[in-house]
This record gives C-alpha cells, sequence and structure tokens, in this order.
C-alpha cells in the first residue's frame, strides 16, 4: 500500500460554509455550498465529481447531494463510522480510490446543524441496549462525561494538573483570536480558565468543543491533475485508520493500559508508511473536542514523550508563533467551531499553501488527527 499510496493524491480545493450557533438552512443546503465553493478553489465542477465520502452519520445521503449538484455518475461512494474519528478516514478512503483508479475526483465533506440540530445523546431514553449499557445508567451520558473519567485518569496516574489541560484551551484560543471565521475570539487567561463552571469534573466549561452548525468539503485527485489546478496541492503523503484492542466509542475503559487510545495504533501505522516523522513537523491539528485528547495526541503521535505532553503545553509549546509546535492553528473545535475535526483538514491545508491566518513559515508538512477514544484515523499531508 505504501508505494500504491504515498504522495499520489492531493487535496485541491477546500470550502467552508460560515459557521453559526444556530443557523437557519439546511444541512444539504449548506453542504452542498461547501462542495461547490471546494470545486471552485480547486477549479473543477461537479460535472468532474464521480467520487464521495461523508461521515456515517451526515443525515443526507451521497445521492441527495449527487441529484442536487448535477453530478452525473458517482462511481465510487462510502461513507465512515465513529463521529469525530471519521475525518481523517474521509481522505484516506478517497486517495484511495484515486491512486487505484476507482475514481478521478473525489469530494470528502461533513455538513452538520449540532448547535440547532440537536445532540444525539438528548435522545438517550429509558432502555438503553448495546455497549451504552454499562455506562450510560452509570451517568456517562455525554461525550464530556466519559472523556472526564479518562481526564481523571490522566491526573491521578500521570500526573497531568488542570492547567496542562487549561494551557491548551488557551493556545487555540490565542489562534482563534485573529480567525474572523471563528465563533470564540475572546482572549481567555489562566485565572478564567481554572474559575470556569465545571461540565464533569475535572472537565470545565473551556475544555469542551463548541456547539457548532458548519459545513466544510475538500476535493481529493491525482498529483498529476493536481499540477494543472488552481491551488498549490496539498499532498496525501501518508494515511491510516485503526481501533486497537476491546475498542467501544468513547468507553474504552477495558484496555490493559486505560490511558491509551486507538491514537497509538493509528500513529504507528502512519510513520511506518511516512518519509516524515514527528519530529520533523512544525505543525498539526490534533482533534481536539476536549482539550484531554489534544494531550494524549501529542504523547501517542510522538512529539513528546509519555508524562510530558502537558508541561510541553504549559511551555507555550502548542502557541503561534513562538511555540515548538503551533497547534490547531485556526482555533479548532474548541474556539473555531465543532464539525468533528474536518476544519483542522482545512486549516491544514492552508498552511500548506502558505494562506493561513496564524501561518507557521515554511511549512511542509502538517499532521491531522481524528478523536481518540474512538476508532479513529490520521493524514499527514505535505507540499
Amino acid at each position: 500500500m505504501t508505494d500504491l499510496f504515498k504522495d499520489r493524491t492531493a487535496i485541491v480545493g477546500i470550502g467552508l460554509t460560515p459557521f453559526a450557533k444556530k443557523r437557519d438552512r439546511s444541512e444539504l443546503d449548506a453542504g452542498c455550498e461547501a462542495i461547490k465553493l471546494a470545486l471552485d478553489d480547486a477549479g473543477l465542477s461537479p460535472r468532474d465529481v464521480d467520487g464521495m465520502v461523508r461521515y456515517e452519520i451526515e443525515s443526507n445521503t451521497q445521492e441527495k447531494y449527487a441529484r442536487a449538484l448535477g453530478i452525473e455518475n458517482l462511481r465510487f461512494y462510502g461513507s465512515v463510522e465513529y463521529g469525530g474519528g471519521a475525518g481523517c478516514g474521509t481522505l484516506l478512503h478517497a486517495a484511495t480510490a484515486v491512486a487505484t483508479g476507482m475514481a478521478d475526483v473525489v469530494v470528502c465533506l461533513r455538513s452538520r446543524n449540532r448547535g440547532s440540530g440537536g445532540r444525539p445523546w438528548a435522545r438517550t431514553g429509558n432502555w438503553v441496549e448495546g455497549d451504552w449499557q454499562f455506562s450510560s445508567p452509570y451517568g456517562l451520558v455525554r461525550p464530556v462525561d466519559q472523556i472526564g473519567i479518562i481526564a481523571r485518569r490522566m491526573m491521578v496516574e500521570a500526573g497531568v494538573r488542570r492547567e496542562h489541560f487549561g494551557a491548551a484551551a488557551i493556545a487555540v484560543r490565542k489562534h482563534a483570536e485573529r480567525n474572523p471565521m471563528a465563533l470564540m475570539r475572546k482572549p481567555l487567561t489562566m485565572d478564567e480558565y481554572l474559575a470556569a463552571r465545571m461540565i464533569a469534573d475535572p472537565m470545565c466549561l473551556f475544555d469542551c468543543c463548541l456547539e457548532s452548525d458548519g459545513s466544510l468539503a475538500c476535493v481529493i485527485t491525482s498529483a498529476e491533475r493536481a499540477r494543472d489546478l488552481r491551488q498549490r496541492p496539498a499532498y496525501i503523503h501518508a494515511a491510516a485508520q485503526g481501533m486497537g484492542p476491546n475498542a467501544s466509542i468513547m468507553t474504552n475503559y477495558y484496555k490493559r493500559d486505560f490511558l491509551s487510545t486507538a491514537n497509538a495504533y493509528v500513529a504507528r501505522d502512519l510513520w511506518r508508511r511516512s518519509d516524515i516523522q514527528a519530529a520533523d513537523l512544525r505543525c498539526a491539528q490534533l482533534y481536539d473536542a476536549f482539550t484531554p485528547l489534544i494531550l494524549v495526541s501529542l504523547e501517542e503521535f510522538g512529539f513528546v514523550k509519555p508524562g510530558e505532553a502537558g508541561e510541553f503545553a504549559l511551555a507555550g509549546n502548542l502557541e503561534w508563533p513562538r511555540g515548538r509546535l503551533p497547534t490547531n492553528t485556526s482555533g479548532g473545535s474548541l474556539s473555531e467551531a465543532y464539525v468533528h475535526g474536518f476544519n483542522l483538514i482545512c486549516e491544514a491545508v492552508r498552511q500548506l499553501r502558505g494562506s493561513a491566518i496564524n501561518q507557521v513559515p515554511d511549512c511542509e508538512a502538517v499532521l491531522v488527527t481524528s478523536g481518540a477514544g474512538v476508532p479513529n484515523g490520521a493524514v499527514l499531508l505535505r507540499r
């Protein structure tokens, strides 16, 4: 797979609709606009599209998008499960399709009215089945409750302090201050972080992502075709998916190592397939539905050794422009918008084009990760 995949495809277009706490339009309508924006960005049209990959929990199916956009024939389509774990997986599937000749131009997308459209756990009923029967009846209903267990264990076993979580929240907020699309741009201090109301102890308000509406898309095609299109290509250098042993969604409490996540398995495969390693990178977009996930990703993808992520963050290393590894440079899920991490992909592309608001100088490669805590994926993009 390595020779077949590496640098043979590229992201050539990105499209985003404005983020909002509540917007007055459908996910399908906004999703179509995001796709058209991405195609315009690339210099392509719906007539060029013959593939589409979406999130499994996307509310609209491929045929609805194809019909609305006038796409003549999708000859490759699919979806990736696990919510926040899906974003990088859509790229992997699209790139595989293009690299193997199954499709020429594939659109990946995420369109969701989360802020105005309700939350899945709000529909939890009196009868709970499946894996959730082992957690929901005991009060672990919301994602923040489930991650809160991991956060507390990090504090007990690994010496992580709330200030370490706070440093991650403050870093991405600083990035969002300069981003006109970000929903939360008010400066955040450590005192404000520590004084914020608890949502699920030890997780406070600023440890949690935003409830947002948003639609985003990107376009993947071959490296050969990319060279003739409008934008500088963001080559898909390596990608991986994984779930690790004893996997379950959000409540992987039965592993041999409680604090390990699917990241460890994804990272192993990603770096094995890559000519670029963690020490080479100067920018990362790490899934940040909750601040502990940033710290977990720093360690499991090898940017720091186990137990060092908290102090790494507290030293300002996640902050642009002075940090060792500016992370989530558009504000991420914590301050720009929460769209299951797809905005991290778009920001990585901007960094490689040299058009990011918080631009990392000479940014040659960027790691993007999906959600630790669920079966997930990662992708390494390069110039």
